[in-house]
């Protein structure tokens, strides 16, 4: 199980790790919610705990739990500025659909049935 991280994406969780003055790395997960049942979750990461995987690239850390894994394996996580709009987006391989807002969305069967 992995989580990819562009360099685009290492370089804010740099700046903004830098901008806070602490922190190991950016904390990623889902959490039920929305519409279509999933939403992504950030944070920063200050600890690594038990159940977490880190995966390190560009020389910048991204910790994730062992749950919130199971529905991000394979993902590939950037940051894009699109306009006015920046912020960080995973291409998920186990995403089945996103809803209208595009703040949440569904997981393949496989996936579900891990859940």
């Amino acid at each position: 199980m992995a989580i990819q991280l562009t360099e685009s994406a290492a370089q804010q969780i740099k700046a903004q790790l830098e901008k806070r003055g602490k922190g190991l790395g950016l904390r990623v997960g889902v959490k039920k919610v929305g519409c279509s049942g999933w939403a992504y979750t950030y944070d920063y990461a200050d600890a690594v705990q038990p159940e977490d995987r880190v995966f390190e690239a560009h020389d910048t850390k991204v910790v994730i739990d062992g749950k919130s894994l199971e529905f991000m394996d394979g993902s590939t996580l950037d940051y894009v500025k699109q306009g006015l709009k920046q912020a960080f987006q995973f291409s998920n391989p186990n995403v089945d659909a996103m809803c209208g807002c595009g703040e949440s969305f569904s997981v393949k069967e496989n996936v579900r049935e891990k859940a």
